[in-house]
């Protein structure tokens, strides 16, 4: 009898440092925080979005503006360091919409994946501060728009496109969709499967440049390198494609983002 409960304890004791071990901010090796600086192109961004708690945003007139005036420091700067916009996480000081907020969500981690979950909680929150003016924000592997939409081409690399984005009038743009599950914000429960999402609209066609996938276990990353055409709301586009999800050291979400703009 003593043997079994020390073999019971034994395999209790592996599970829970398994889990201790996987969910260290998704997964000791998946969302890990460390400084890099590689050498990169004019057409090209370097974004740590590793954060779990944090947006940051990319103007597209902005790096254009840099271009022009031939502000090379201003644009590698530009291209390279982002303000980071922090996910409001305490209760709404005053009555909200009743649907932005952080929502508690079990997810089958352990078991048949992230597609099986529950809702457990919501906090209503403050909205999403952002800057004022943004083209695309990212928050790990999530991405959305301000007011656009977006069509992924079949094309593998910015060199293969058409000359002008006019090549994909009468093509389907989709525009940003609400989600309560796809934005991970607080994973200070992540031990019970329990994990804190920000309700919020992303873009799910620009969000598919990485996946996260669950199962197996340790997670994997699946990276689409196909070129996206962003048609923004000034009605002007761009094209991006993720190059590398991956720094020098191998953490992941410090973004590699090729970009053509205006195209």
């Amino acid at each position: 009898m003593r043997k079994a409960f020390h073999s019971i304890k034994f395999v209790a004791g592996c599970a829970v440092a398994l889990m201790a071990t996987a969910c260290n901010g998704i997964f000791d090796d998946v969302y890990d925080e460390r400084p890099s600086a590689p050498a990169i192109t004019g057409g090209q961004l370097y974004v740590n979005a590793t954060s779990w708690r944090d947006w940051y945003y990319i103007d597209f007139d902005s790096l254009r503006q840099y271009a022009e005036r031939k502000d090379t420091a201003g644009l590698i700067k530009a291209q390279t360091e982002f303000r980071a916009y922090p996910i409001p996480m305490g209760r709404a000081a005053a009555p909200t919409d009743g649907q932005t907020g952080l929502y508690g969500y079990w997810f089958d981690v352990f078991g048949k994946g992230v597609s099986n979950y529950e809702k457990r909680s919501f906090t209503p929150t403050d909205r999403q501060p952002e800057p004022p003016s943004w083209s695309i924000a990212v928050h790990r592997n999530n991405v959305r728009t301000n007011g656009g939409a977006v069509l992924e081409t079949h094309y593998s690399s910015m060199g293969e496109l058409p000359e002008s984005s006019s090549a994909f009038t009468g093509a389907t743009f989709h525009s940003d969709e609400w989600t309560e599950t796809e934005v991970w914000a607080d994973q200070s429960q992540m031990l019970q499967s329990l994990v804190g999402c920000q309700g919020i609209s992303v873009n799910k066609v620009l969000s598919s440049w990485l996946k996260l996938e669950i199962p197996p276990m340790p997670p994997t990353f699946a990276q689409n390198s196909h070129v996206f055409i962003i048609r923004l709301k000034n009605g002007n586009c761009a094209a991006v494609q993720l190059a590398n999800y991956m720094d020098a050291e191998g953490t992941k979400c410090w973004l590699t983002i090729n970009y053509k703009y205006p195209y």
